[in-house]
């Protein structure tokens, strides 16, 4: 059995380096998809106070989206010749941010954080992008379709955090416990 990222074969056109090139930066796409559905559904499971029903129904389109997100992309390692290491123990070793920090808390206190997680993701994600675009349009295609879906799930996000004048309460904030504090105090 292999688990190693660089691939004996790969797609018609990739080179076999660029294929681990590109299985590499997926692999680091699926920890973050993987660990993003598991925060949303921590959020979904300890959210409170007034605003608890729209955010609890609000979240769990957003975790089915991220999972078929992270299969697409599984899929998409293995399609490439490499092996999708998709366990905690991967998740955890590998991953380059720390767990998410806000348990029992109030909605917005949560969208506050949430604002952070997702800025996190977000941009992480335009960076593969800009990797993949010179490398292989297919896995390029299959990132911005999921950036286009996880900017919106940011957009919703938000729309509870901005006020009518177009603030946004975690402006300037740098961690997610900030963001919930500042998110909490308007």
């Amino acid at each position: 059995m292999t688990s190693r990222s660089n691939p004996q074969y790969t797609v018609p056109g990739i080179t076999v380096q660029d294929a681990g090139t590109v299985i590499e930066l997926l692999q680091q796409r699926l920890h973050a998809l993987n660990d993003l559905h598991l925060t949303l559904k921590h959020v979904h499971w300890n959210v409170v106070g007034p605003h608890f029903i729209a955010v609890h129904e609000m979240l769990d389109p957003q975790v089915d989206r991220v999972r078929d997100m992270a299969d697409d992309v599984a899929e998409r390692v293995a399609a490439l010749g490499g092996v999708a290491h998709g366990t905690p123990g991967a998740l955890v070793k590998e991953r380059s941010w720390e767990d998410y920090s806000v348990g029992r808390a109030d909605a917005i206190a949560h969208l506050g954080a949430l604002d952070v997680v997702y800025t996190g993701v977000i941009q992480a994600l335009r960076a593969a992008i800009k990797t993949t675009g010179d490398i292989d349009p297919a896995t390029e295609d299959l990132l911005i379709e999921q950036l286009r879906d996880l900017e919106q799930f940011q957009w919703f996000v938000r729309a509870h955090l901005e006020t009518a004048g177009g603030s946004l309460a975690t402006a300037g904030v740098a961690t997610e416990t900030e963001a919930a504090q500042k998110a909490s105090v308007r």
